[in-house]
């Protein structure tokens, strides 16, 4: 799954798979995606996609939603996951993966740490799984747990006692996380992550025939790793696996991992599919091989959907709701846009918050998918306040992004091209534009970018030679990729503007 999409965790029902991500302060949230063949997927729906339903607002972008995993049981899918800052762990429930799921049911005061995982034994009982600070005592940075209890579904609460079933495979090991339980041929199989989620990432497996006794770590200890391939290599940080199995004797591992470019990564991290074997009672993943491929090859006959996931997004606007790939900051709702005032287009509405504001505001993207793109938008604006813009942006987060604005002033109508790095702004480029329908262009080329205007047919660049990597992980810190898409504000100044956009395209070459 290429763009921001990490810690992926697959449910198999039968002859499909679904697949959901960690989404972090953006919304809707945990997208799902239904896949009959493993190589094509579409996107069904967003698990967190009610307004109200969820609490993210304030918080930096790498916050929010962490590790969704998704089980099914019984005819009930379970979408298990974190809100970091605002409530913590939750469950929700829904007979179907495109929804409606239920409201959240927190696992307040009950389930401490992150990462939690739910496994159904055999008997039906469900076991909640998680990471959490040592209880013994944290004794250094990373010095966490992976811990065991029964949940009640029916009330959505934990019982009985907690139990730490793992400390981790390395001696002194940091961040044993993103745990999942498995049981096939009489074990009991806990697969998780280690050594952080970057470059020293990791996968490792423990088992145990019985889940009261104390598990065994597996003698090939990481079982998955690019640590030892060095930065330069140009995927890195592979890690967080979920396992499954095809139903056929074919077995598989959903990972994340992360694409470089000239040392710097867009995308964060992205969702990656290796092979699995078992010897000698142990998963193997990708035998032979031992690193992540270009393709994997797959049994069977391919199965395409009508609207898949592709590397290209080109969005128009003539439904009556948004595209499910369409994403916003902390929540969206009608005081941000409108499908019905300009049929055809989307409206966005200048309200106050702007990109480098903790807050809310008038923004709708998609995750960034590759280094070499063009991305463009067409839009009408005409405001009336002094200082509203509309137009483009790069986001990485409320301190670093790229955006390429129409603004108002002096009654006078200027094109902006601003960077923000570190909250510094700068102007790299600003000229008079006069016709109120322009096309934005930013057209990218391995952290370089060039950003143009087309005006009744004639385009005209208005800079280049935009370094790209302060946008990056690298430079900005925090877990989540690039978006990029439309937004409008009144930077602080009372509502009363929009800017109606005609589409959303991101070609990557």
């Amino acid at each position: 799954m290429k763009g921001f999409y990490p810690d992926p965790s697959v449910c198999r029902v039968g002859e499909d798979y679904y697949l959901v991500n960690s989404s972090f302060s953006y919304f809707p949230g945990v997208p799902v995606f239904h896949s009959r063949d493993l190589a094509h997927w579409e996107q069904v729906g967003n698990i967190l996609e009610r307004p109200g339903q969820i609490r993210l607002e304030g918080g930096e972008i790498s916050r929010g939603i962490f590790a969704p995993v998704l089980r099914w049981h019984n005819g009930i899918f379970y979408m298990i996951t974190t809100n970091i800052d605002q409530g913590g762990n939750f469950i929700m429930t829904s007979k179907t993966p495109e929804g409606p799921w239920s409201n959240p049911y927190y696992l307040e005061n009950e389930a401490e740490g992150i990462d939690p995982s739910l496994f159904f034994d055999d008997d039906g009982t469900c076991y909640y799984v998680g990471t959490r600070p040592n209880k013994a005592g944290v004794k250094y940075n990373g010095d966490w747990e992976i811990w065991i209890q029964e949940l009640d579904v029916e009330k959505m609460q934990l019982v009985g006692e907690s139990r730490k079933i793992w400390k981790g495979a390395m001696n002194h090991a940091v961040w044993p996380e993103g745990p999942h339980l498995y049981k096939t041929g009489g074990y009991y199989y806990l697969i998780h992550a280690e050594g952080g989620t970057g470059m020293e990432h990791s996968i490792t497996a423990a088992r145990s025939r019985s889940l009261k006794d104390n598990f065994e770590g597996c003698p090939a200890n990481p079982i998955f790793t690019h640590r030892h391939l060095g930065r330069n290599y140009p995927v890195t940080c592979a890690g967080h696996g979920d396992l499954f199995d095809d139903g056929k004797g074919n077995w598989y591992m959903v990972m994340l991992a992360t694409r470089m470019c000239k040392g710097c990564s867009s995308m964060g991290r992205e969702t990656f599919l290796a092979k699995v074997e078992w010897e000698e009672g142990w998963p193997v993943i990708n035998p032979g091989i031992g690193k992540l491929e270009d393709r994997v090859e797959l049994p069977g006959e391919a199965c395409r959907f009508p609207k898949e996931e592709t590397e290209d997004d080109i969005i128009h606007f003539h439904r009556d709701d948004l595209e499910p790939s369409l994403i916003s900051i902390y929540g969206r709702d009608e005081t941000m846009y409108s499908l019905k005032e300009h049929p055809g287009c989307l409206r966005l509405f200048a309200n106050k918050a702007h990109p480098g504001e903790k807050k809310r505001f008038s923004y709708i993207g998609v995750r960034q998918k590759g280094y070499r793109f063009e991305a463009s938008t067409g839009m009408e604006f005409n405001p009336d306040t002094e200082g509203a813009g509309a137009g483009f942006l790069l986001y990485q987060n409320h301190e670093n992004y790229l955006k390429a604005e129409v603004r108002k002033e002096k009654q006078e109508r200027y094109f902006y091209v601003i960077q923000n790095i570190k909250g510094e702004e700068t102007i790299l480029s600003r000229e008079p534009i006069e016709n109120e329908m322009t096309e934005i262009i930013v057209r990218a080329e391995e952290q370089n970018a060039a950003v143009f205007t087309q005006v009744n047919g004639r385009r005209k660049q208005a800079v280049s030679n935009i370094d790209l990597r302060p946008y990056t992980t690298e430079y900005a810190g925090g877990f989540v990729g690039c978006t990029m898409g439309v937004f409008a504000s009144s930077y602080g100044k009372e509502e009363k503007d929009y800017a109606d956009f005609s589409w959303i395209s991101v070609i990557n070459h």
